[in-house]
């Protein structure tokens, strides 16, 4: 199972329904990162091998600009989701590209689609 860090904006529930699952997850609030800025996460995430769930669109942009290969980020485009509900979408997400999440992707999960960009995100793609 992939390292993974729930973003600021995300439930601290959620933490607790995924280890129960046996996943190695941490929140941004329990690592002291509770009023970073994005670009702190980001080190934070790659240094510690962690993939980053968030509501935020920043991360994406960030990847691509720095041409970073790493850490995965998976963006929920879902607001006001409760924690059962992230863990079960998590789940899902996972069972469908833990190898993408695993070798460096940017997800995008919304109502309708799943989007995976591999990384570093070229221009070109």
């Amino acid at each position: 199972m992939t390292r993974l860090l729930l973003d600021q904006g995300l439930p601290r529930s959620t933490v607790e329904l995924l280890k129960a699952d046996g996943w190695d997850v941490v929140h941004a609030y329990d690592c002291g990162l509770s009023t970073a800025r994005d670009p702190e996460i980001l080190e934070y995430a790659r240094s510690n091998n962690r993939a980053i769930c968030t509501l935020d669109a920043d991360y994406h942009a960030l990847l691509a600009v720095s041409g970073a290969a790493a850490p995965s980020v998976i963006r929920l485009r879902r607001q006001g989701l409760r924690g059962p509900d992230v863990a079960t979408l998590l789940r899902r997400v996972w069972n469908e590209l833990k190898e993408l999440i695993d070798n460096g992707a940017a997800v995008t999960v919304t109502e309708r689609a799943i989007r995976v960009r591999r990384l570093p995100i070229a221009g070109d793609q």
